[in-house]
């Protein structure tokens, strides 16, 4: 018998309906990843499985009881069942192993020095032990997100459920969280993950929801979403997420904000510092001088179209450029063993030229 099981679930808020037919089955030690865009209900869905949404229609099952049925005990289904908020919701007036003590104490009946044991031993598993008699305001938001999930772990849930965990977080702590929620899936949790992360959800899954359209759209194995999607919308959804795109006005341009995209970009494709710092140099070469994009007798330069395409696993990169000025001489010299220009030979040694298709004016290049 599946561990949760969800019939024909839907959800109306004022005339708005993010969840038009929910219909799934999730075994234990099932590790859900539950992608898509924002707004297709994502949320609302993991929200409704504990009951903090009453769902408009349908009926959801734990460990084969009936959550929706109005004679349910939620109290008692909802020990069974730990959630992990995008923004914490920790206790700001009471220190961190408070935080975690709390509930054990209260809702099991556990006595304060069991409970304080537990959350000491909770917060060495995620790396916080030392911060234990800390305030959540005295942390930093990935210490709070690894508090927050202690908290939950210390009610000995069957089912973990996390409302993007890292959503809230500064990128150089995302890292930190996920590595923690990789090490519950090696404890035989069952866990539920709304992500924008998919390489994460790549790697721990057994198998990934993708929601569009009210509905779980299409779902499957890590393999069979993210590299052999199905479904159209699907397939638009894993095209994008490994694409980025920017156009350069001209002489007008904010090479900050294109560059900070790009950063965020390069995070979730899990390039390295160094992979990144050769993808920036790239850009800055060929789009902020004239190399290979010239200006014109009057000083100005024509607007630029930059792609760039992770391919599978980020191991290699194709940028493409699309631009009505662009040198096509600078691609055979960047061919040339024997370049003499000190900026065209660093660019050799990152960049591998492709193709020009003079057709579309543009030019294609890997990066190494």
């Amino acid at each position: 018998m599946a561990l949760i099981k969800v019939n024909h679930l839907k959800k109306v808020y004022d005339g708005v309906i993010p969840l038009k037919d929910v219909c799934a089955e999730i075994n234990k030690g099932d590790i859900i990843s539950i992608i898509g865009y924002s707004g297709t209900g994502k949320t609302t869905f993991l929200r409704c499985l504990n009951m903090l949404e009453a769902p408009t229609e349908g009926e959801i099952f734990i460990d084969g009881v009936n959550i929706t049925s109005p004679d349910v005990d939620l109290a008692k289904i909802r020990q069974k069942i730990g959630m992990v908020f995008h923004d914490f919701n920790l206790f700001p007036h009471k220190m961190v192993i408070e935080n975690i003590m709390m509930a054990p104490i209260d809702l099991l009946g556990i006595n304060p020095q069991e409970a304080y044991d537990e959350a000491l031993s909770l917060l060495e598993m995620v790396g916080l032990k030392s911060k234990a008699f800390n305030y959540p305001d005295e942390l930093s938001g990935g210490q709070n997100q690894r508090v927050a999930i202690a908290r939950a772990l210390a009610m000995k849930p069957q089912i973990v459920l996390f409302d993007e965990p890292t959503s809230a977080l500064d990128p150089t702590m995302v890292s930190e969280v996920l590595s923690v929620i990789k090490m519950l899936v090696k404890q035989g949790l069952t866990m539920m993950i709304v992500t924008h992360e998919m390489r994460f959800a790549k790697e721990i899954s057994t198998r990934v929801f993708y929601m569009d359209e009210g509905v779980i759209y299409e779902e499957g194995t890590p393999a069979q979403i993210f590299e052999n999607p199905q479904k159209e919308l699907t397939k638009k959804f894993i095209f994008r997420i490994r694409n980025w795109e920017w156009i350069i006005n001209g002489n007008d341009n904010d090479y900050h904000a294109m560059m900070g995209s790009l950063e965020n970009f390069a995070i979730k494709q899990y390039l390295t510092p160094k992979r990144l710092n050769r993808l920036k140099l790239a850009i800055e070469e060929l789009v902020t001088t004239d190399i290979l994009f010239p200006t014109d007798s009057e000083g100005n330069k024509h607007n630029i179209y930059i792609y760039i395409n992770a391919l599978e696993e980020g191991k290699d990169l194709k940028m493409k450029f699309i631009s009505e000025g662009f040198n096509k001489d600078i691609f055979e010299k960047l061919q040339n063993a024997s370049i003499k220009d000190i900026s065209l030979k660093m660019l050799s040694k990152i960049l591998i030229p492709i193709k020009i298709d003079e057709s579309e004016n543009s030019v294609e290049f890997k990066l190494y």
